[in-house]
């Protein structure tokens, strides 16, 4: 084994031979080169995304929410407040109404949602600090509300005017004739105080107090459709889950924030496997130029395989030594690969040269994990069609 593994080193580096089984070798190297890259280059991308995308909804979702489980308003608020505040798990919480609402301005109007929250949110969720006009309300008056910047671009809202103001309009519940425009919407003027920056999840959002969802759904001061719960170790989600869950009963659903984001992770976790199949695939169909190569070079070489055989060299022998080339290939393509794709991927993390848009440079992350399944990736079919075509082409060999 050790001689087979010697001598295919020398078939890969000398520089003796037919020029074009060199070629056709080398050829293979670098393509394995260039496939090893590209998938960690593009698997970095897809992990700076996903850690991008895990940062935007970090704070979307509290570590844990209850709501009703026969209709929208929680009951009982009194007594799930106090068993919160019971709670040592529990460092803060706040209660949330959502709804849908009419927003207008002037000629322009736009179906919106509406969450109207307490005092209390931002110690749940910090949205306070992704103000980038503004500023987040002081909650002094019930109709001082920030808005998504999408929304406030396309309706062009006046911020911090104290002169003009925009509409919400909330369709009332009931029956009988209607009579006047009061019959159908309950109706309220905002002041806008800040923007924010939307999302996929917050697209189309107003924050306001929770008083101002409240006068429009004609609900009593106590009441809420959730309760939001920031958690002292967020890894303890499931275990508070299932003692609140034991003390407040069955009429209440209670979520952990991967419950909420259980979607966005089965996009995420489809989108990765996706990719790792294509990916797996490039590098598939690259591996056949080493099928290639390994067959071109049991062609050329059949003088020296008379000359190995008449040295000791048995068919195994012949057969590893085609092998060790292979394998050569593959751990020359896959080194190479690995520090390439590392350089471009740790200068665009340094530099952000390729962006995806004009102010948004490609995010980049260099994990561990992606070494290992490109690392795993190529070695497998590597080394399996190295083993595949340096057995088979048995008509190659020259018998003893």
């Amino acid at each position: 084994m050790k001689n087979a593994f010697y001598i295919a080193s020398r078939y890969l580096i000398s520089r003796k031979g037919s020029t074009a089984v060199t070629f056709i070798t080398w050829l293979a190297a670098f393509a394995m080169v260039a496939a090893v890259a590209a998938m960690f280059i593009i698997i970095s991308v897809f992990s700076g995304l996903e850690e991008l995308n895990k940062d935007m909804i970090a704070n979307l979702h509290a570590d844990l929410t209850i709501r009703s489980k026969t209709g929208k308003v929680l009951p009982e608020i009194d007594k799930i407040i106090e068993t919160l505040k019971k709670n040592k798990e529990v460092v803060s919480f706040s209660k949330v109404i959502e709804e849908k609402v009419y927003l207008g301005y002037k000629d322009n109007g736009e179906i919106a949602y509406l969450r109207g929250v307490d005092s209390s949110y931002i110690q749940v969720n910090p949205i306070n600090e992704t103000i980038f006009y503004g500023k987040y309300p002081d909650f002094k008056y019930s109709n001082e509300v920030i808005l998504e910047n999408g929304l406030d671009n396309r309706l062009s809202l006046p911020v911090n005017s104290s002169q003009d103001f925009a509409t919400v309009l909330m369709p009332k519940p009931g029956k009988g004739i209607i009579q006047q425009e009061s019959d159908i919407f309950s109706k309220k003027d905002i002041y806008v105080s800040g923007i924010f920056p939307g999302n996929d999840q917050l697209d189309n959002y107003i924050i306001g107090p929770i008083e101002l969802a409240q006068e429009l759904l004609g609900l009593p001061k106590s009441a809420c459709y959730q309760v939001v719960i920031k958690l002292r170790e967020s890894k303890n989600s499931e275990m508070v889950k299932a003692d609140l869950t034991k003390k407040l009963g069955n009429q209440l659903i209670i979520t952990t924030k991967s419950e909420e984001n259980a979607a966005f992770w089965k996009m995420i976790n489809t989108e990765k496997l996706m990719i790792y199949l294509i990916f797996g695939l490039v590098i598939f169909i690259t591996t056949f130029n080493l099928a290639g190569a390994i067959t071109i070079l049991q062609l050329d070489k059949k003088e020296q395989a008379k000359a190995l055989i008449a040295l000791g060299f048995d068919k195994i022998d012949l057969r590893l030594t085609y092998f060790f080339t292979g394998v050569l290939i593959v751990f020359f393509g896959l080194i190479c690969g690995l520090v390439l794709g590392s350089a471009i991927s740790y200068l665009q993390i340094r530099t952000g040269f390729f962006k995806a848009s004009e102010n948004l440079a490609f995010p980049v992350k260099i994990e561990g994990f992606n070494y290992f399944i490109v690392s795993a990736i190529a070695l497998f079919f590597g080394l399996a069609i190295s083993f595949l075509f340096s057995k088979v082409n048995k008509r190659y060999l020259v018998e003893k």
